[in-house]
C-alpha cells in the first residue's frame, strides 16, 4: 500500500485567494459591523445628555492626535516586517515588530492616561450617556490593540526560536491585515468622536 504524502500546498478557495487569508477577511468583515453598531450608538447619543461632564469638557486634541500618530506610525512599522520576512530578512522582521508591538504599548498607555483623566474628572460608565457610549467603544478597542500586541510578541518570541521561516510570510500578512484593520478604527473613531462631535 503506497504511503500518500501530505499535501503541502497552500488550500485556496475558488477565487484563488488562501482559505486563511478568506477567513481573516470575513473576520474583519464581522468586525467592521461589530464597530459600526459601537461608532452609530455613540453618535446617537453623543447629544442626549442631561448632566455633564461633556466631551467638550474633557477632550484633549491635541494629546489624542499624538497618540493617533503613535498608532499610524505601528502601520508603517508592521508594513515594513512583513516586507523584511517576504526578503528572508528574519532579523529585522524581528526588529520591526517589536517595533510594532512597542508602540501599540505606547498608545495604550495614552489611552489609559486619557481614561484615568476622564475618570478624575468625573466620567464613568455610569455617569451619562456619553460616558457609558464613549468608554465601551474605546474600551472594545483598546482591547484589540492589546491582542494585537499579544500576537505580535508571540510571533516575535517564536521567530527568536527559529520557528518563523520566510515561507511563513502569509503569518505576517494576515498579521498586518488585523493591525491594519485596528488602525483604521482608530482613525474613524478620532475623526467622528473626537474631532467631529467632540467640540
Amino acid at each position: 500500500m503506497a504511503y500518500a504524502a501530505p499535501h503541502t500546498q497552500p488550500l485556496e478557495t475558488s477565487t484563488g485567494v488562501d482559505n486563511r487569508k478568506l477567513l481573516m477577511w470575513l473576520f474583519l468583515g464581522s468586525e467592521a459591523l461589530f464597530f459600526g453598531s459601537l461608532i452609530s450608538a455613540y453618535l446617537l447619543y453623543r447629544n442626549r445628555n442631561l448632566t455633564g461632564p461633556f466631551p467638550r469638557e474633557l477632550y484633549d486634541i491635541p494629546f489624542t492626535s499624538v497618540s493617533s500618530f503613535i498608532l499610524l506610525m505601528s502601520s508603517v512599522s508592521m508594513v515594513l516586517a512583513l516586507a523584511a520576512i517576504q526578503r528572508g530578512d528574519i532579523r529585522r522582521m524581528r526588529i520591526w515588530l517589536v517595533c510594532t508591538a512597542l508602540l501599540g504599548i505606547l498608545f495604550l498607555s495614552g489611552q489609559a492616561y486619557e481614561f484615568t483623566g476622564f475618570y478624575d474628572r468625573g466620567l464613568s460608565l455610569r455617569t451619562n450617556l456619553f460616558g457609558s457610549t464613549f468608554f465601551v467603544l474605546t474600551g472594545f478597542h483598546g482591547a484589540h490593540v492589546s491582542i494585537g500586541v499579544i500576537i505580535l510578541l508571540s510571533v516575535w518570541v517564536r521567530s527568536l526560536q527559529g520557528k518563523i521561516k520566510q515561507s511563513d510570510s502569509l503569518t505576517i500578512e494576515l498579521i498586518g491585515l488585523y493591525w491594519h484593520f485596528v488602525d483604521i478604527v482608530w482613525i474613524v473613531i478620532f475623526t467622528l468622536v473626537y474631532l467631529l462631535t467632540g467640540r
